[in-house]
């Protein structure tokens, strides 16, 4: 979580509604955004080079349409026992 004012104002007004986890400064391991990340890293380089702005715009999009569709497949990022304190 990120510990700025308006940050913490907001989680206070809605902690009935949310669990806030506190990770460690730096533990990308444990972060869900690094490995959305590197799901995204890993599609785009295992295509084709992207060669333009455009085409890496359009890879990009692409991939996050097809996650969209997959619920599943970033549900399963939480299984990994790095990411277990979501559940």
């Amino acid at each position: 979580m990120r510990h700025s004012k308006p940050v913490k104002k907001w989680a206070d007004e809605h902690k009935e509604k949310i669990t806030l986890f506190y990770l460690p400064g730096y533990s990308p391991e444990q972060n869900p955004e690094e490995w959305l990340n590197a799901d995204l890293k890993h599609a785009i380089c295992s295509r084709v080079p992207v060669r333009t702005k455009a085409k890496l715009k359009e890879a990009i999009t692409k991939h996050v349409l097809i996650l969209e569709q997959s619920p599943e497949r970033v549900k399963r990022y939480f299984q990994d026992p790095c990411l277990k304190y979501t559940e």
